[in-house]
């Protein structure tokens, strides 16, 4: 998924220092972006914010739907580059149809992940499917480290088999979690599961204690550890903490999104949709897509690629998370 702020705005983000464990939950709230097109399907953006840029690598998490598509038209989203980072695909239900300029043609499914690696320049579409009725999922990034950030773009496919919990079950699509590994390798140890917990039930979860922690709620209402999240908000809990305590507080099953990672020790810079490590570098990154070198075609897509935004001529601001 493209970035389709018409005014993006330019990040120098790096992560906060680790923790004892101690600290609060801290409760990110969402932003409402538009995703483009005539209806212009909104998303739910908690990451990056001023609060908080990252957790682990995970520098980008977009929430969409249940959008019934009659409505809001679905998701087109126009050919797009990526530079200095993965993308994450996730859906709770509907299809979409990815294209990209190595010559993937795949469908992203409910509970199949499809991570696509940007590295030096790749690019992109992504377009809900006719049989899709109702749209539903979310769309994260990972930023690439600095030895790997110009690695080869790839594409994988990986349908994690559901583990099941004392109240519950996960998906794992990245990393270990409750005794089960996605065998899809990262450049940085990262988190990634889909956890369902039942009416009522509570769910403690052995964790890496040298990983910050990301609790997107999906549906229903919980607490992670003390503190109560609403659908839509993503609990934060610094490095620290062995294990994590789910409380599903409300008379329906919750669904949520488990993001981990070690604190990302570098700074980058994002912008729109591109990741470097400065200015320059982004409008390098910029021009290549104007002049169409470097990131190749979408074969399939019947439309125009996305345009790039102006870059911003204001001075770049650190955007650094509290320690």
């Amino acid at each position: 998924m493209s970035n389709t702020e018409t005014q993006p705005a330019e990040l120098r983000c790096a992560a906060g220092s680790g923790g004892d464990g101690t600290a609060a939950i801290e409760v990110l709230t969402a932003r409402q972006v538009p995703l483009g097109g005539p209806r212009a399907m909104p998303v739910r953006r908690t990451l990056p914010q001023r609060a908080r840029t990252l957790i682990g690598a995970w520098c980008f998490a977009d929430h969409y739907g249940p959008d019934d598509v009659s409505a809001t038209g679905g998701m087109d989203v126009a050919p797009h580059p990526h530079t200095g980072l993965q993308t994450v695909s996730w859906l709770f239900s509907g299809e979409i149809e990815h294209r990209d300029s190595l010559g993937s043609h795949a469908y992203v499914r409910p509970g199949e992940l499809n991570l696509m690696t940007g590295g030096r320049g790749i690019s992109h579409s992504e377009v809900s499917t006719p049989r899709t009725t109702v749209l539903h999922g979310v769309q994260l990034w990972v930023a690439l480290p600095d030895a790997h950030r110009d690695t080869a773009p790839d594409f994988q496919h990986y349908v994690p088999v559901p583990v099941p919990l004392d109240g519950g079950s996960a998906r794992v699509f990245l990393g270990t979690l409750a005794g089960d590994t996605s065998p899809v390798p990262t450049f940085t140890p990262l988190l990634g599961a889909e956890l369902t917990l039942d009416p009522g039930a509570a769910l403690t979860l052995d964790v890496d204690p040298g990983f910050e922690h990301g609790l997107l709620v999906d549906t229903g209402t919980v607490r992670l550890d003390d503190t109560p999240l609403d659908p839509a908000e993503l609990g934060y809990a610094a490095p620290g903490r062995p294990r994590l305590t789910l409380t599903n507080t409300g008379p329906d099953t919750a669904r949520l999104v488990l993001l981990g990672g070690p604190p990302f020790g570098e700074e980058i810079v994002m912008w729109w949709n591109f990741i470097g490590r400065s200015s320059e570098e982004i409008s390098r990154a910029r021009d290549a897509w104007v002049s169409g070198d470097r990131f190749g075609s979408v074969e399939g897509y019947d439309g125009d690629p996305l345009p790039a935004p102006e870059l911003p001529t204001v001075p770049l601001k650190p955007r650094r998370n509290p320690h």
